[in-house]
């Protein structure tokens, strides 16, 4: 969860993290749930059926092959999920309590597929728009029916739905390509290149150092007229939506780096910004009422640089109410 508010405070201004946890878990306008990639993402919660209805296709048929190669019946999917419905009901448990009450319905086989610690069955629910994350009960996350959890939302077609993503993900990382946008959302790219014939006439074709790229036309005169000179630097958290919205990240790190940005196992490094590309990584621990921020440059960088890596790191200390402290390893 302090990724994500870290996340938010990089990019809204006067935030606190308390925030942040009000609008999951008291006023829930925005939600947890597993969409884009098939991993966990906080989205909109009015938008929650264009995100997961976006996706929900080819993610569901991916789940759906991993549940068969490890040995289980993707036919028996949907009883699962409609068991996980019933008894969660309108209350917030946790997955060992859900699990146990699947098992009494289902039997023994349901146990692996609703327990399981990285989704198993429950990434199908959350896709279905079923599901959805509650607020932790201490350190154990709990789950919870979407129309139980949150105030009801009108839903979109499959169709729409994947045309408002296209259009959502130029405007956020365009200009961008159909192999960035597959990447970033997990949809094959013969579905992307229908989704965005349907959209074709809000788009418009540009060239990126030589490479034909896509943006939405309304953005063009922005994209043009947007100051590129201005200095800034900015601390990113683990895992952040920046550095994963294109196929290709040279234009966010360079190669000689990549590793320690974009590590093994699918982990992602925090990152420090400058000018919209990494050049460190860094961390922070909370101890004797101080931040202590550690950074790792990658190469040899300017005092100035330094000092507003230094003050970006204070203003994470206000965010957090204590004052912060930075070391450059």
């Amino acid at each position: 969860m302090s990724a994500a508010q870290i996340a938010l405070w990089a990019r809204i201004k006067d935030i606190a993290p308390e925030d942040v946890e009000n609008a999951l878990w008291k006023e829930k306008s925005l939600v947890k749930t597993w969409c884009m990639r098939s991993t966990v993402h906080i989205v909109p919660s009015d938008y929650l059926s264009i995100y997961t209805g976006a996706v929900r296709r080819s993610m569901i048929k991916n789940e759906q092959s991993w549940i068969k190669r490890r040995g289980g019946n993707p036919d028996d999917t949907q009883e699962m999920i409609n068991a996980i419905g019933g008894a969660l009901g309108h209350e917030c448990i946790t997955r060992k309590e859900l699990t146990e009450k699947v098992v009494v319905s289902l039997g023994e086989k349901a146990r692996k597929w609703v327990g399981h610690g990285w989704g198993g069955i429950m990434k199908q629910a959350c896709l279905a728009g079923l599901v959805c994350f509650g607020p932790n009960r201490w350190q154990e996350i709990t789950f919870v029916r979407c129309d139980s959890w949150l105030r009801k939302t009108t839903g979109a077609s499959v169709e729409k739905s994947e045309n408002e993503l296209m259009r959502r993900y130029l405007g956020s990382y365009g200009p961008a390509s159909l192999q960035d946008f597959s990447a970033w959302s997990g949809i094959p790219a013969g579905t992307a290149i229908e989704i965005l014939e349907n959209i074709e006439n809000e788009t418009s074709k540009v060239s990126v150092e030589g490479k034909e790229k896509i943006v939405l036309r309304k953005d063009l005169d922005d994209l043009e007229s947007a100051d590129t000179v201005a200095p800034s630097v900015r601390l990113l958290p683990s895992f952040d939506s920046y550095m994963l919205g294109h196929r290709n990240k040279s234009h966010l790190v360079d190669e000689a780096h990549y590793k320690l940005v974009y590590r093994k196992a699918g982990w992602l490094s925090p990152v420090v910004l400058s000018n919209g590309r990494a050049i460190g990584t860094w961390s922070y621990e909370k101890k004797d009422k101080k931040l202590a921020v550690a950074v790792n440059l990658f190469e040899k960088t300017s005092a100035e640089a330094r000092k507003k890596i230094e003050n970006e790191a204070a203003n994470l200390g206000h965010f957090f109410n204590i004052d912060a402290n930075t070391t450059f390893v």
